[in-house]
């Protein structure tokens, strides 16, 4: 969440929300589903959001007694790759979204912390913060292709899965390389 109320928001930013229509009145409920483009750096180094991809919101707002109560789900595509083997990753995906957004002035401000409750400005609000944590901290650190992914051989990079069953590197000590060679000339 913003530390800070935004002293303007800009309307037209996608994720930005005007609740004007929506009624300052506790349990005062509307709807909220928009296609908007996923912002920049949205997700972690090995999986993210695509910038500009789309990012559906099915979202409720509610009015309540400090402000708007904001809550439903978020779908888009995820791309990356697997943290085992980088093989390329593309899956959708279906996070909830809750988040709170405190009336200027309202008694919330002095309650709680900065970073607890998102701030509105206005009649309007953005939702990008709540969304960004929403998806982010459901993304795995290590994503994988499949549970089972075996990865890499750590000697010469080939999938593991393309490789034979018996497949191994043999690992001699240099200091015993040279009985090696007696071997091999005595064939």
């Amino acid at each position: 969440m913003p530390k800070s109320p935004q002293s303007h928001l800009d309307p037209r930013r996608p994720l930005v929300v005007d609740t004007i229509k929506l009624p300052r009145q506790p349990g005062a409920t509307r709807a909220l589903s928009r296609v908007v483009p996923a912002p920049a750096d949205l997700g972690l180094e090995l999986i993210s959001v695509l910038e500009g991809s789309d990012l559906e919101l099915d979202l409720s707002m509610t009015s309540v007694s400090e402000g708007v109560y904001i809550s439903g789900t978020v779908r888009g595509s995820l791309s990356g790759e697997c943290g085992r083997c980088l093989n390329e990753i593309g899956e959708s995906f279906e996070v909830p979204l809750a988040a709170m957004f405190a009336y200027v002035d309202s008694t919330t401000e002095e309650t709680t912390d900065d970073d607890e409750v998102g701030r509105m400005s206005g009649d309007l609000l953005d939702l990008e913060p709540a969304v960004r944590d929403a998806i982010v901290l459901t993304l795995p650190v290590t994503p994988l292709c499949r549970p089972d992914c075996p990865g890499l051989c750590p000697e010469c990079g080939v999938h593991l899965d393309d490789l034979p069953v018996d497949h191994n590197h043999e690992d001699v000590d240099p200091r015993w390389a040279a009985l090696r060679n007696l071997t091999n000339s005595e064939e």
